[in-house]
C-alpha cells in the first residue's frame, strides 16, 4: 500500500480535529442567543434551577434537554473564574461559509480584518461593534487569532451568533481576494499620513475593508505592503493609542459616516 504524503496526513488529521471540536458557551445572554440560533448545533446544556427558569422559553424553543444541577455541584468544563451565571452550553463552532458569500451582496459593504488580534475579549467587543454598525463580516486567521470561546461569546453579548466571523488561512491572500472583489483595503497605522476620512473622500459608496493589528506590534510588514493604503484615526492630540476594539468601532463608523 502506498504511504500517504505527510501533507495529506496532516490535512486529514486537521479535518478530523475540526470535526471533533466543541465550544463551551457560558452566561445567560450568550447561552440564550445560542439556544435561539437555529444554525448553532447544540450538544449539552447545564443549568442551575434559577438559570433554567430564566432561560425557559429559549430552552423550550431549542428542543434541547437541560441538565439541572445543584449550584454547589455546578462544575462545567470551563475556567473556574468564568462568570457563568448558572448556565453553560456545549456547541459546535459556527460555519459561516466563504469570503464572497459574506462580503458581497449588500450596498457599500464594510469588512473588518484582524491581523494577529488574539485576545478573545477584544474580538468579542469588535464583533459587537461590527453588528451594531452593519459590517458584513469580521475576518481573522486560522492561526494567531482568537477562536470561538466562551469568553469571546460573553464579551460579544450575542453578536457571535449573528455577526459573521471568518477565520481564513492567510491574511494577505484574503486582502488580495477582497481587492479583486472591488474592495478598497485600508490598514490602520498610527504613523500613517492620511486619515480614514481623507482616504475615502468621494469613495464611501464603494466596498471598504479595514485592517487592524494587535496592540503593540500593529500590522505585520506583509500586511502593510498588501493593503491599498495606510491610514490613521484622526485624533485630537498626539498621545497614546486606542484599544483595538475601540479603534475598530471608530474606524468603521468613520468609513460609513457621510
Amino acid at each position: 500500500m502506498t504511504k500517504k504524503p505527510k501533507w495529506v496526513v496532516e490535512k486529514e488529521q486537521a479535518k478530523k480535529a475540526a470535526a471533533a471540536e466543541t465550544v463551551w458557551l457560558f452566561g445567560l445572554h450568550a447561552v440564550r442567543d445560542a439556544l435561539q440560533n437555529p444554525k448553532r448545533e447544540k450538544l449539552r446544556l447545564m443549568v442551575t434551577m434559577n438559570a433554567q427558569a430564566k432561560l425557559a422559553d429559549a430552552i423550550a424553543a431549542s428542543g434541547i434537554e437541560a441538565e439541572v444541577i445543584d449550584p454547589r455541584k455546578f462544575n462545567p468544563p470551563i475556567d473556574p473564574q468564568s462568570v457563568h451565571q448558572g448556565a453553560a452550553l456545549e456547541v459546535k463552532p459556527l460555519n459561516w461559509g466563504g469570503l464572497a458569500e459574506n462580503c458581497i451582496g449588500r450596498e457599500a459593504p464594510r469588512v473588518l480584518l484582524l491581523d494577529r488580534v488574539t485576545d478573545p475579549h477584544n474580538v468579542g467587543a469588535i464583533l459587537r461593534s461590527a453588528e451594531v454598525l452593519g459590517a458584513s463580516a469580521v475576518i481573522g486567521t486560522r492561526h494567531h487569532s482568537a477562536p470561538e470561546t466562551g469568553a469571546l461569546a460573553k464579551t460579544a453579548s450575542g453578536a457571535l451568533e449573528r455577526q459573521p466571523y471568518l477565520r481564513m488561512r492567510n491574511l494577505a491572500d484574503t486582502i488580495t481576494e477582497l481587492q479583486q472583489m472591488g474592495f478598497i483595503v485600508l490598514g490602520l497605522d498610527g504613523e500613517a499620513e492620511a486619515t480614514i476620512e481623507t482616504a475615502l473622500e468621494g469613495k464611501k459608496h464603494l466596498p471598504v475593508a479595514l485592517v487592524l493589528g494587535a496592540e503593540g506590534p500593529g500590522l505585520r510588514q506583509k500586511t502593510k505592503e498588501t493593503v491599498d493604503q495606510l491610514v490613521k484615526i484622526d485624533a485630537a492630540g498626539g498621545f497614546g493609542s486606542l484599544n483595538v476594539s475601540n479603534a475598530a468601532a471608530i474606524a468603521l463608523y468613520a468609513s460609513v459616516a457621510r
